[in-house]
């Protein structure tokens, strides 16, 4: 298929202002050119007549996407939300950051636009996972006693808010640490209101009283010994003390057989999404965790070409870590069609680097996008990692298992221990 003017003959379909055939819209109109003149409209700054110079990349942006009809559809269909918003930053009446969006209702549609603007450097980059956490614990302290919410403000921004923070300058911020720290402010605050039903306080509070509570209200002791652990730190409360449990060896439930089972389903199923597949059988195969594997770059993904006319000849790398792991046949395939066809966002989703892109601007995907559909279909992703784990320990020495997966020394020792396989001598026969 060729268009009119390669063929020489006179176009009906083409865009009378700029010439091109492709995304017809209207009579004698193309969507990209439909669509510059609206945001033109929209991002003008009176002032200079001109498109408001913070708000270009987002011109630029939408002008130039792969599809401008969603553009158009956008400026349409949700008029009142983003494209309102837009149009009052570039006229000046609202400011350009974050605290303009902080006042606004915490909804889809604005935190998306609030994404594609920090995903676009209009914004500082940010995280809004931890950002919904202050409007949430604002509405749990309001109906507080001021001492107590004065106390549980302090350990959620000194202490839980911090943690968050620090996970996600490491790129390790998951959805469960959100729900866990929301769970471990809300144990605290339950806590609290159990002692002052008691008359108490978290500083007179005693250790009788601490395991009375517990006896009573069967929550979670991993988020009851944060707080209590914050109380001593803070010498608040030094009389209060919840034991340490370490955690127990892991318990593999799920065996070789059915490990493969799934891998099989993964590698054939041509019905789930090439991310579904690649997610579980990194799990699978690999003992990745889903949140480590969400955030994968396609610079982690090598293909050295061997004949540049076979793709057979080809090999496909991923490293996990540091060092490069050739992929089994099928798995490259899968890997080479997803990198063709990868990307949900349907703006700044070009040129992020992220292996698996996700629906918000500029985000990866979340692991619950996989892992949801995984589990509909009977593979979960933990249990099915602890099995990886096994086996491969059982198959390899711990240094070159932690190397590989990029786990911890310690972690692919307890593995290896598990596994019950004596790697004694494996310093001494690489040495040879």
């Amino acid at each position: 298929m060729v268009c009119a003017a390669c063929a020489g003959a006179e176009s009906v379909f083409a865009c009378r202002e700029c010439g091109r055939e492709d995304h017809p819209y209207g009579i004698n109109r193309c969507a990209r050119c439909f669509l510059r003149e609206r945001l033109t409209d929209l991002l003008t700054d009176p002032g200079t007549g001109q498109i408001h110079t913070r708000l270009q990349p987002v011109f630029d942006e939408l002008v130039n996407s792969e599809r401008p009809q969603t553009g158009i559809w956008w400026l349409r269909k949700k008029p009142g939300t983003g494209p309102q918003l837009l149009g009052q930053m570039a006229r000046g009446e609202l400011d350009i950051s974050h605290d303009t969006f902080r006042a606004l209702p915490c909804d889809r549609a604005h935190n998306y636009l609030r994404e594609l603007l920090a995903s676009l450097g209009v914004l500082p980059a940010y995280e809004p996972r931890i950002e919904r956490i202050p409007p949430w614990l604002d509405q749990k302290l309001a109906p507080l006693p001021a001492d107590q919410a004065d106390l549980v403000r302090r350990f959620a921004h000194w202490h839980v808010l911090r943690h968050l923070r620090n996970a996600a300058r490491q790129q390790q911020l998951t959805k469960t640490m959100t729900d866990s720290a929301r769970d471990r402010i809300s144990t605290a605050i339950r806590f609290l209101a159990y002692l002052h039903a008691h008359g108490a306080t978290a500083a007179t509070a005693t250790q009788e009283q601490l395991e009375r509570y517990q006896t009573t209200h069967a929550v979670s002791l991993a988020s009851e010994y944060t707080f209590i652990a914050w109380l001593r730190r803070s010498r608040i409360n030094t009389r209060l003390h919840i034991p340490y449990v370490p955690n127990g060896a892991p318990a593999v439930t799920i065996s070789d057989e059915q490990r493969w089972q799934h891998v099989e389903r993964l590698l054939h199923d041509h019905t789930l999404r090439s991310y579904t597949r690649l997610g579980g059988l990194f799990t699978l195969l690999f003992a990745q965790p889903l949140s480590r594997i969400v955030a994968m770059r396609t610079s982690q993904v090598t293909i050295t070409d061997n004949h540049a006319d076979n793709e057979a000849d080809s090999n496909v790398d991923v490293t996990f870590n540091t060092v490069p792991v050739q992929m089994p046949t099928v798995v490259d395939e899968i890997i080479r069609d997803h990198l063709q066809h990868r990307g949900q966002s349907l703006y700044a989703s070009r040129g992020t680097g992220w292996l698996f892109p996700g629906g918000k601007p500029g985000r990866h995907l979340q692991t619950e996008n996989i892992r949801a559909q995984l589990v509909a279909i009977g593979i979960k992703p933990h249990e099915s990692r602890k099995a990886a784990l096994f086996q491969l320990a059982g198959q390899m020495p711990a240094p070159v298992l932690a190397e590989l997966l990029g786990i911890t020394d310690t972690n692919a020792a307890n593995w290896a221990k598990l596994a019950a396989r004596d790697w004694t001598g494996y310093i001494a026969d690489r040495a040879h």
